[in-house]
């Protein structure tokens, strides 16, 4: 990740994780996530609208800082730039797909949940890091404990699975994470009904907790 997108993501504080299953939905969820203050968000690449999505989100939303998750291939990472995606996060550590990132100028967030995979990220010249399955791993106080040798490394953690509003304000006060990963902030079942209004209630809950913990 390059300086801006790790500022960005700081003060952000949160990464909206969305799987769009209809391209018509990708505008009206960016601007309902944007509403409640959401400015950055990762379109997984699970369903087939996701880069058509990104596309119109970019044309239609640019304000809307958008990368994409889920990036497994080479051939996805040249498709993510083509599409105009931001940056790219993956949610494992491989260094192939984190070197062809490198080569074509994405930025990008390999996923880790070991100290192996920290020093291998490190290897690759990677310092924003996804911490995947979150809560499945042992939450916070496994990352503390495996962040704590690299910190002086200039290590951070997008820490995601598992993370919610009810657990956000104690992930965001900890030192080592940048963002929190949310796929809360976008339920399936309310992009299906088109409740953009329900959308930006939670997108406004949650910076208003990132607001009150890092103000």
């Amino acid at each position: 990740m390059n300086d801006h997108i790790t500022h960005h993501l700081r003060s952000a504080g949160v990464l909206a994780v969305l799987m769009i299953d209809r391209v018509e939905d990708a505008v009206p969820l960016a601007r309902a996530l944007l509403a409640g203050g959401v400015t950055a968000i990762e379109l997984t690449l699970r369903t087939d609208a996701a880069l058509e999505s990104l596309r119109r989100i970019r044309a239609e939303v640019p304000e809307m800082m958008a990368g994409v998750g889920t990036i497994l291939t080479l051939e996805q990472v040249g498709d993510v730039i083509e599409a105009g995606g931001s940056f790219g996060v993956a949610p494992g550590m491989n260094p192939r797909v984190v070197a062809e990132a490198q080569r074509l100028g994405l930025p990008f967030a390999p996923g880790v949940c070991t100290p192996t995979d920290i020093e291998h990220a490190l290897e690759a010249g990677c310092k924003a890091l996804k911490f995947f399955p979150c809560e499945p791993c042992g939450g916070l106080p496994y990352l503390r404990t495996i962040a704590a040798p690299f910190m002086h490394l200039g290590v951070q953690f997008i820490p995601l699975g598992g993370v919610n509003a009810a657990n956000a304000a104690t992930y965001l006060k900890e030192p080592a994470v940048l963002a929190l990963g949310g796929s809360w902030l976008a339920p399936k079942d309310l992009i299906a009904k088109g409740d953009w209004q329900a959308i930006t209630a939670l997108a406004s809950e949650i910076t208003g907790i990132v607001k009150q913990v890092r103000s």
